[in-house]
């Protein structure tokens, strides 16, 4: 498959999933802010568990982060011209290896 068939083959799936990131950030939003202190309203076992489950969902919002700035990253790839190529040794990426995640910088052979 010719590398710009590739681009064009993934940049929509790309832009989709990062739509999708966006939005699970966006609907995360609550779960990430800082718990109250207040003991009159929670008390003290329930603060400890809403303490742990806002760290959760900052570590999840923080891959998830990553996630999207991989994506970024290959969108930029697509538009200037070199997506699908390893950027060691600037061969073609093998589509079935992308097909397993579009973010890869490298083929299998630099990677290793």
């Amino acid at each position: 498959m010719d590398p710009q068939d590739v681009a064009a083959y993934f940049a929509p799936l790309l832009r989709l999933e990062l739509t999708e990131l966006q939005q699970a950030s966006d609907d995360a939003a609550e779960s990430r802010k800082p718990v109250e202190l207040d003991q009159q309203s929670i008390g003290r076992l329930s603060r400890m568990d809403a303490m742990q489950n806002q760290a959760m969902a900052s570590a999840v919002e923080a891959r998830r982060h990553g996630r999207m700035w991989a994506i970024a990253a290959a969108l930029g790839r697509i538009n200037t011209g070199d997506f699908g190529f390893c950027e060691d040794c600037g061969q073609p990426i093998p589509f079935e290896r992308l097909s397993l995640d579009q973010t890869f910088l490298r083929c299998v052979s630099c990677q290793g």
